[in-house]
């Protein structure tokens, strides 16, 4: 075994001194954008997911393990230590699928890197630049490594998610830590030792991929306090033999993690989510809720909902929807929703409506299938054909390349204020929600980054 303490040239150690020596004047005027849109929108998922019941029970489970901290988690009323702060903040972020995400990677980067960087900044005095910084830090990671091993890793059974955001929240946590190359690199190195996450959820017990970005948030900035007191990690972990790459993705080019590094921030690039479900069925329900819109076709004049897509989103028409994890990866049965209601909301998936016979009898109807050329475009496009029978015989059809919230379809800043005031506004109430919307807004302005989780946690 080589004990080599260097960081040799290579990918992994350019990644880490770019998020050693980025600093808030380096972001384009696109990057502190995007930071201030997807901390908003993760701060928003990770309160709405406070109440959600996997979110739930890991608080109950932390409380059980060990003594109260003094780091708040709003939405929840206890105060929590430092690595169970930010495991329940990336639990939450994705508790009920609200959060943001990369197509490119199929990863989801805001949950796992902005509970790291909010946790390892908590009793630090850390202003809002250095936090903006580390968050495009983590950002660039994340959806760099996921785009590299993506798609191999998912057909592999691995969630890109969790496998990727731990490396995510170590460089993001590294950053607010002031850590140099050298040490970012190690943090690196420490937290894919920690990278893991099955798919297997799609087959049952889809509530675990709920916690999936909490351990990574959670490991990733353990990863990062240990690199600082001098832990080390393989050198070159992404790209070595037997490293990150090659067990996540077989053969993958490792020249893709830094191609362009620095000359633009894929924070800009990452998408916002409209809808309350898995963010592969989105051009679906965008092109049926066009069609009930535009074309006035009702649920009962529905004969059949015909959908040709990319092999990976097809295959979330399988199973049942037997609760909330599951329908809100079920395919058929947000179609049916989008149909129905022409929205996909989070109360879209209580118990009751779960339940409804039209609901169910309008998904019986609905069929998806592989389609070649959405297939060939994929992960270049995240594409659906659809096609909508009514019983009178008419058709009416939709493409869409990429779904309503891309950055080629962005969501705008009213709707996005709407989605966040949804959020939170029932968990945390008007007063607490407009500081918090007025904050994040203003992150170049804070001083102290603490403001955000000190906001009351009670209506």
């Amino acid at each position: 075994m080589k004990s080599d303490n260097r960081i040799p040239d290579g990918p992994t150690a350019e990644l880490a001194a770019f998020c050693a020596g980025l600093r808030f004047d380096h972001l384009d005027k696109a990057a502190r954008r995007g930071v201030r849109r997807h901390l908003l929108d993760t701060f928003g998922a990770i309160i709405a997911g406070t109440q959600g019941s996997p979110a739930r029970i890991a608080e109950r489970t932390i409380a059980e393990l060990e003594p109260e901290g003094d780091i708040p988690v709003p939405g929840f009323s206890a105060k929590r230590q430092r690595l169970s702060a930010a495991y329940l903040m990336g639990a939450s972020a994705h508790g009920l699928e609200l959060d943001d995400g990369y197509r490119a990677g199929s990863v989801h980067p805001g949950a796992p890197v902005i509970p790291a960087v909010l946790a390892a900044a908590w009793g630090n005095k850390v202003d809002g630049r250095r936090v903006a910084a580390a968050i495009a830090a983590g950002y660039e990671v994340v959806t760099r490594v996921a785009e590299t091993v993506h798609p191999a890793s998912r057909k592999r059974g691995f969630h890109n998610t969790s496998i990727t955001g731990v490396l995510g929240a170590a460089a993001a946590a590294a950053s607010v830590l002031g850590l140099d190359a050298r040490q970012t690199a190690h943090a690196l190195a420490i937290a894919a030792s920690s990278a893991a996450g099955l798919f297997a959820f799609l087959h049952g017990g889809g509530e675990i991929k709920r916690l999936h970005p909490g351990f990574a948030a959670r490991e990733g900035l353990l990863a990062a306090h240990l690199a600082r007191n001098g832990m080390t990690g393989p050198a070159g972990v992404l790209e070595v033999e037997d490293g990150f790459l090659q067990a996540f993705a077989g053969k993958a080019d490792a020249a893709k993690l830094v191609a362009g590094l620095g000359e633009s921030f894929n924070v800009s690039r990452c998408y916002i989510k409209p809808y309350a479900c898995c963010r592969h069925l989105h051009p679906g329900l965008d092109a049926v809720i066009a069609i009930a819109r535009e074309e006035g076709v009702a649920p009962g004049e529905i004969a059949a909902i015909e959908i040709g897509t990319y092999e990976i989103a097809a295959g979330h028409a399988n199973g049942g929807w037997h609760d909330m994890p599951s329908a809100q990866m079920n395919y058929r049965f947000c179609t049916a929703l989008a149909a129905a209601r022409e929205r996909v909301g989070i109360a879209d998936f209580d118990a009751d409506v779960l339940s409804e016979a039209e609901l169910s009898a309008l998904a019986g109807k609905v069929d998806v299938r592989v389609d070649d050329a959405c297939e060939a475009d994929y992960p270049r496009l995240r594409s659906a054909k659809v096609l909508v029978r009514t019983k009178a015989g008419a058709e009416h059809r939709r493409y869409i390349d990429e779904p309503l919230g891309s950055a080629r379809h962005p969501l705008s800043d009213e709707a996005l204020l709407v989605k966040f005031d949804e959020m939170v506004i029932p968990v945390l109430g008007e007063a607490s929600n407009e500081r918090l919307k007025s904050a994040v807004l203003a992150i170049q302005q804070i001083e102290d980054i603490d403001v955000l989780l000190n906001t009351p946690n009670a209506k």
